[in-house]
């Protein structure tokens, strides 16, 4: 790959926790403008791959965001050009959704300075975007998981980014707004992102452009989806318990 054609080149990146290993050398290049899923076993280090790739996870080696080391870019840019959805956030429950998603524009604004004309038009574009439009005025606490999770990813949205990191993006949604999830990945892709997302859901994650397949902190496996190498991968990385079948045009993963 071109080095313009890379959104994240992660080079040897190691990390501990509590003295124990997470992530052992691992060095992958990430494309640009598409969706990569990262899988794998539990424990496997997906989540805390995507956090050292957020710069929110100390790590040895080096990682460049769209060609410039990540630790060189000044923090307010490198906030603008990168979107983060983890699991579990915290957000205080009195919160309005719409001053929820209003953190998403923080990056673009000065300090201290009222949100502008721009800033109230990315919110209610991606209010709109994840069906959260009608909740705005309703407090954080009022909401159900899969209500909440969809405007938190409506905060990531406001961020408009250049990269979108997403850890377990489709806790708490049913099916429909799963499927919203996808097509919403789709738009962003359509547009020049790159999305970067951690699936507990195999089938869903095939669904992507590029899978990292991480076995032990190490990444075992980088691919496209629809490669018959990607598809071994799997199978070995979960024990041969997994199939890959296609149904109606589309991989999925079922037991075995």
């Amino acid at each position: 790959m071109s080095a313009k054609s890379i959104a994240i080149h992660a080079e040897s990146v190691s990390a501990e926790l509590n003295g124990n290993a997470i992530l052992c050398e691992v060095s992958a290049q990430i494309p640009r403008g598409a969706w990569t899923s990262i899988v794998g076993p539990n424990g496997a280090g997906k989540s805390s791959l995507l956090k050292a790739l957020a710069g929110l996870l100390e790590h040895r080696g080096s990682i460049h965001l769209l060609g410039q080391l990540a630790n060189t870019i000044p923090r307010r840019e490198r906030a603008r050009c990168l979107s983060w959805l983890g699991q579990s956030q915290t957000t205080p429950e009195d919160l309005r959704v719409w001053d929820v998603v209003m953190l998403g524009r923080l990056p673009h604004q000065a300090w201290l300075a009222a949100p502008d004309a721009k800033d109230h038009a990315a919110v209610e574009r991606a209010l709109h975007a994840t069906q959260a439009w009608e909740w705005r005025e309703r407090s954080l606490g009022q909401l159900s998981g899969g209500e909440r999770q969809r405007v938190l990813l409506a905060r990531a949205l406001a961020v408009e980014a250049d990269i979108f990191l997403m850890d377990e993006p489709l806790a708490n949604l049913d099916p429909p707004h799963q499927a919203d999830w996808m097509s919403l990945v789709r738009q962003l892709v359509v547009q020049g992102k790159t999305v970067i997302s951690v699936l507990h859901e195999i089938s869903f994650a095939l669904q992507a452009d590029y899978l990292l397949i991480m076995q032990q902190g190490q990444l075992y496996h980088q691919g496209a989806c629809d490669e018959v190498s990607s598809h071994q991968a799997l199978r070995e990385v979960f024990d041969h318990r997994i199939a890959i079948h296609t149904v109606q045009g589309q991989w999925i993963a079922l037991p075995q």
